[in-house]
């Protein structure tokens, strides 16, 4: 633990210089790790973690903003009950009408025999999954099984299911047993979906959301495990037109596409996969500027990564990433990110997933970096 708080106390000293003696804070961290088996970050050194988290979150592209990355010091809110109605907090200063800000809402750390509390699901929206007794899923198969967790927790869906129904939240109170909360509707923005010049769009009922924020990663800063700490920037077109609504292991919509635009399915040769992806990523961006949601493209976000790559090197720092995950699930060669090569080394502080070996781990041993593959990438 000692080790991990050094190393994280002697980067936010170099990056900050004037905040006073380093030596001074570590001999006061090592006393508390040796009486408590952990530590209390100050305030401007969680901030400072959240945000190098971001910058080293190697499959994120939108690294450029890491320094415009707001945090909320809620470290106090262990109460299940509290931290679901934080996370709705969260939603609507993020949203704020529209012009979505990045945000993280740092709950209680873990701490040894303390666990903090949890957040199921990966991120605080997502729509159901209904699954029929045939086997076919209504919504997202995705969260068929948070669902499932949330119908035995005692959720009532609607009467008649549709394809775009919000969940409520999941949470664990510090060892506690998952408790179940509505998200207020004034806290979920959903952004309707239909094509600028194709009049089938409208009537598919298509929808999306409009805040990607991740719910179920750890902060990890300098040992510590803070693992409830959603945090969201906003979405890049093609998380939602090439990925959540694409994938088909998803909603998969590129037949019904292709139908529409009365394309030769076929044969993939004639390229109606293609034609039809662009097609709906058209929707998502001309659905959101529509609405006044911010949202970017892959094309803008690949030119912004090369610049915070450059801005920096120029500080001194190298830029970690995964190239399979940097470069865009469409048009990639058309992106200048494609065409260079990256160092994958991983740094810390980090945001680390939980999976089944990790879920009660307490401060002192982070838990494993576990892959994380959905739409929603851009956060990191």
């Amino acid at each position: 633990m000692y080790r991990r708080a050094a190393e994280f106390l002697r980067l936010y000293h170099r990056e900050h210089p004037d905040v006073g003696p380093l030596g001074r804070r570590l001999t006061a961290v090592r006393e508390e790790v040796a009486g408590l088996g952990t530590y209390r970050h100050t305030p401007d050194e969680l901030a400072f973690g959240a945000r190098v988290a971001w910058r080293n979150s190697n499959r994120c592209i939108g690294r450029l903003y890491w320094r415009s990355l707001q945090v909320r010091d809620l470290r106090q809110v262990t109460d299940a009950e509290a931290v679901a109605a934080e996370c709705a907090g969260h939603l609507r200063i993020a949203t704020n009408g529209g012009r979505i800000r990045p945000l993280i809402s740092v709950f209680a750390p873990d701490a040894p025999g303390r666990p903090g509390p949890r957040i199921r699901g990966d991120q605080l929206i997502r729509y159901a999954g209904h699954r029929a007794a045939d086997g076919t899923v209504i919504g997202d198969p995705r969260t068929t099984e948070l669902t499932e967790l949330a119908l035995r927790l005692g959720w009532t869906p609607p009467a008649e299911p549709t394809p775009f129904d919000v969940l409520p939240l999941v949470v664990d109170a510090a060892g506690g047993e998952p408790r179940l909360f509505p998200l207020p509707a004034d806290a979920v923005l959903q952004v309707p979906l239909d094509h600028p010049d194709r009049r089938w769009s409208t009537q598919w009922g298509l929808r999306w959301y409009a805040v990607p924020a991740v719910s179920d990663m750890c902060l990890e800063i300098g040992g510590v495990c803070y693992p409830a700490a959603p945090f969201n920037g906003w979405y890049m077109g093609t998380e939602i037109g090439a990925r959540n609504l694409a994938d088909t292991d998803r909603y998969d919509l590129l037949p019904r596409v292709a139908r529409s635009l009365g394309l030769d399915t076929g044969s993939d040769r004639s390229l109606w996969k293609d034609r039809a992806l662009v097609e709906l990523n058209r929707a998502v961006l001309h659905s959101f500027d529509r609405a006044g949601v911010t949202i970017t493209d892959h094309h803008a976000e690949s030119r912004r990564f090369l610049q915070h790559v450059a801005r920096e090197g120029h500080r001194g720092r190298e830029v970690g990433a995964d190239w399979s995950w940097i470069v865009p699930p469409m048009s990639g060669a058309a992106t200048p990110v494609f065409h260079r090569t990256y160092d994958s080394t991983e740094r810390s502080p980090a945001f680390v997933r939980h999976d089944g070996r990790t879920a009660g781990t307490h401060a002192g041993a982070p838990p494993a970096k576990t892959s994380y593959g959905d739409g929603d990438s851009w956060w990191p």
